[in-house]
């Protein structure tokens, strides 16, 4: 029995099921590796944690603070639970990544209730919002107190900054707060052109999770606090719900090499160039329906079953509703224009036969 390590995977596979499938960008795992060596205090009192604070404040502004965590859940329900009480509700849209892919994790740790509003495009709005934003002296019904958006959308859409301006504005004339869910931030911002600041900070949102796997990193997403106001007890709750890394500096560095400079930026408009391209390449083959608008790194089609079916016996990717038939291509950083060509020539072939 062998006992060094040994490579298990052909490296030059790549598929489109998901930007959690990539690896790790190498400047990241550079800068593990000079995090490396020597101690460093734990639970956060690093310098590279505290080097991090900085580089978020740039971004987001002199009130933002980071709470490095493990991964996307975490953040959420740990941003969540710092702004509700036990009573509290969330409102979201119906395909929310809280609601359909975190396990019941909000309501069962966080200890909250999902409202949730059917959307045609995964974006929420005033209108959308006031469906469930109801009922604060019932005490039959749990009160709703923040409204959580996702950007970009599990469907792929971007919202503009105005749009979650006006969401924030009627949020908080309501009472409730704004809580962003931002695993792909990063790609929403390569498809807008605009600094993140522009459709967080600037615009009301109090409370956003900044994700960093889906865009190069091993590991690692922040909670990132704009309005200290709309929070509390949060170094409890990131214990509470096992979300403190005990060396985070492991953790904050590979957010530091992504934000420090323009590596998050990068990362994302290749992803989201190489959605377009792929997205170019189907729209152009008979029987495959582009179901949203292309904005960031998805592409999400409707194609015969059993044409599926045979193409994911070549490459990996999801079915996003089995019955309608409909599918979500996903784009990564390390997506290249050899990988998206070659999927659409299966595709070709697939749907010729």
């Amino acid at each position: 029995m062998r006992t060094d390590a040994r490579r298990h995977h052909d490296p030059q596979i790549r598929g489109f099921a998901s930007d959690n499938y990539a690896g790790v960008h190498p400047e990241i795992l550079a800068a593990i590796a000079l995090a490396n060596g020597g101690h460093q205090i734990a639970y956060g009192e690093d310098d590279y944690t505290e080097n991090l604070q900085q580089i978020v404040k740039g971004h987001f502004g002199p009130t933002a603070e980071a709470f490095p965590v493990f991964n996307g859940t975490g953040a959420n329900v740990v941003s969540l639970q710092a702004m509700t009480d036990r009573w509290g509700a969330v409102i979201c849209a119906e395909s929310a990544h809280i609601n359909v892919d975190e396990g019941g994790a909000p309501e069962r740790v966080g200890g909250l209730k999902l409202l949730t509003v059917p959307t045609p495009d995964g974006k929420l709005t005033p209108e959308l919002i006031d469906r469930q934003a109801y009922g604060w002296d019932d005490e039959h019904r749990a009160m709703p107190q923040v409204v959580s958006i996702t950007q970009n959308t599990e469907l792929g859409t971007v919202y503009t900054p105005d749009e979650i301006r006006a969401i924030c504005e009627h949020s908080h004339e309501r009472g409730m707060k704004v809580h962003l869910d931002g695993a792909r931030i990063a790609n929403a911002a390569a498809s807008l052109g605009v600094p993140v600041r522009t459709f967080t900070s600037e615009v009301g949102v109090d409370v956003l999770s900044f994700g960093g796997t889906k865009n190069g990193a091993l590991f690692g997403e922040a909670v990132v606090v704009l309005n200290p106001d709309a929070v509390r007890a949060m170094k409890h709750l990131r214990k509470l719900s096992m979300q403190l890394a005990s060396k985070m500096r492991f953790v904050s560095v590979q957010l530091e090499a992504l934000l420090a400079g323009d590596l998050w930026l990068r990362n994302a408009r290749h992803a989201n160039a190489m959605a377009q391209r792929l997205a170019e390449g189907v729209r152009a083959v008979d029987g495959v329906e582009i179901l949203y608008p292309v904005q960031a790194n998805a592409v999400f089609a409707r194609l015969p079953h059993d044409v599926s079916e045979r193409l994911q016996k070549r490459f990996r990717f999801y079915f996003w509703d089995e019955t309608a038939g409909d599918v979500r291509w996903m784009c990564s950083f390390d997506t290249t224009e050899d990988d998206v060509d070659a999927f659409v020539l299966a595709l070709k072939e697939e749907i010729a036969k």
